[in-house]
């Protein structure tokens, strides 16, 4: 298992000169193939038991509390696998390690379809989110390795925006196992794997680690840019580890404010999606159905908008820090409409803007983090930023404005986003001050 995880070496025999670009152009399409089909499948495995908890808790008689229990196993232990799994994508081959972490979790998946145990589905859920913890290091390590600044805005934004299409996709799935095997639990939960299993295969064909190692030369010298750091064009290193994090994460103050970023914007999307059904119907008097729909609105509708602002940082030439300042601007008027107006039309309208507005700066500070660091260190700035988002932004956005709800009103929820925003855009003036000291 680990000699099959390590980086593929460099090819000995190298593309012609003539061929390079068709053959990069060629390797890059099956590249970004294989990252965003392969993010789907694991949207698809780790949304399974959240679209199937009230199916569980009618038929296996499972309280609330108890599908929370399950769900939070996986909350727990997602957000510290991204920070240790992050770190471990550095010495692999990404391809490899994407693959892998989706085929466990898909055997997993299947253990969750064969069981009524709420102790197990406890187990299987928590070894599960180390497994998922592979999944978008290896991914962003490869945007890294295959393309240049000047496209890697646009690229990661479509890469960013399969999370969107995992989420349709699992509700597909599920609406397929039940029509074709007659309301089984277990079976959405087989059905799952065997997509996923699918999903596998085409990784592994369609994919690759670096462009070195089918004799192309490195993007670097491909593109001929020149990246922020002296050593960002070095795709391995001999550091281990605990050096590469103490040297380029722990100790770097871009790496700290942009975290920072992301974890209070992460705050803001939880706290938005999250509560969207219970703030919608207590608080603004929709039908709780049409509530629930809005989710998913919120969700689709910022895709267009993640992929268009990511290539308008690409035309910024890589100034994403101005896109992200625009995007948060936009979303403080946002949330004085959401919060305040008592026009339903126009809260609709605004959740449709506010998709674009969180996740667009979201993507775009993910691949600001690996771009503060070399392309050696790129799993670890993920998985550090990784593991304040979940465990600090989700973890608030849900229990601490559950809590404060309970016990102040949704006046509560409302001063904690602002909050949040105002800091996000804090750090965002911070990291513009220091990319314009270092130009």
């Amino acid at each position: 298992m680990f000699s099959f995880l390590k980086p593929a070496p460099e090819a000995s025999q190298k593309v012609a000169p003539e061929k390079v670009n068709s053959t990069y152009h060629h390797h890059q399409i099956g590249v970004l193939m294989s990252i965003c089909i392969g993010y789907v499948g694991y949207y698809v495995i780790r949304l399974i038991f959240t679209t199937e908890q009230n199916d569980i808790m009618k038929t296996y008689g499972f309280s609330t509390a108890q599908i929370g229990l399950v769900l939070s196993c996986f909350g727990i232990g997602y957000g510290i696998s991204k920070l240790f799994m992050g770190a471990l994508s550095d010495k692999c081959n990404p391809n490899r390690y994407l693959a892998t972490g989706l085929f466990i979790s898909a055997v997993l998946n299947l253990g969750l379809g064969a069981t009524k145990n709420l102790y197990v589905m406890m187990l299987l859920m928590l070894i599960m989110s180390i497994a998922q913890g592979m999944g978008a290091a290896a991914c962003q390590r490869i945007v890294q390795l295959w393309w240049g600044k000047k496209t890697r805005g646009t690229v990661y934004s479509i890469w960013s925006s399969a999370h969107n299409l995992g989420a349709f996709a699992c509700v597909a799935t599920v609406q397929l196992a039940t029509w074709l095997f007659s309301n089984s639990i277990a079976a959405v939960f087989y059905t799952a794997s065997v997509v996923s299993f699918l999903i596998v295969v085409f990784i592994l064909v369609a994919g690759n680690d670096r462009p070195t190692s089918v004799g192309l030369p490195s993007i670097s010298d491909h593109t001929q840019e020149t990246e922020t750091h002296t050593a960002a064009d070095e795709e391995l290193t001999d550091l281990n580890l605990w050096q590469i994090f103490q040297k380029y994460i722990l100790t770097n103050k871009l790496v700290w404010a942009i975290t920072i970023t992301s974890m209070c914007l992460y705050l803001v999307r939880y706290g938005i999606m999250s509560w969207i059904p219970s703030y919608l119907t207590q608080f603004k008097g929709f039908d709780s159905a049409w509530a629930k729909w809005l989710v998913g609105i919120f969700e689709l509708a910022a895709v267009p908008g993640v992929i268009g602002l990511g290539a308008v940082s690409d035309l910024l030439k890589g100034h994403r820090t101005w896109v992200c300042l625009g995007c948060v601007v936009g979303l403080f008027i946002c949330l004085t409409i959401y919060f305040f107006s008592s026009s339903k039309p126009m809260i609709v309208v605004v959740l449709f803007i506010m998709g674009t507005l969180i996740y667009a700066p979201l993507t775009l500070v993910g691949l600001m983090v690996n771009e503060a660091v070399p392309k050696f260190a790129v799993g670890s700035s993920t998985g550090f930023m990784g593991f304040f988002q979940y465990l600090i932004g989700e973890t608030l956005a849900t229990a601490l404005i559950g809590i404060l709800v309970a016990h102040f009103g949704w006046i509560a929820s409302n001063t904690v986003l602002y909050s949040a925003t105002a800091l996000a855009f804090l750090a965002l003036i911070y990291i513009t001050l220091q990319e314009r000291s270092k130009n």
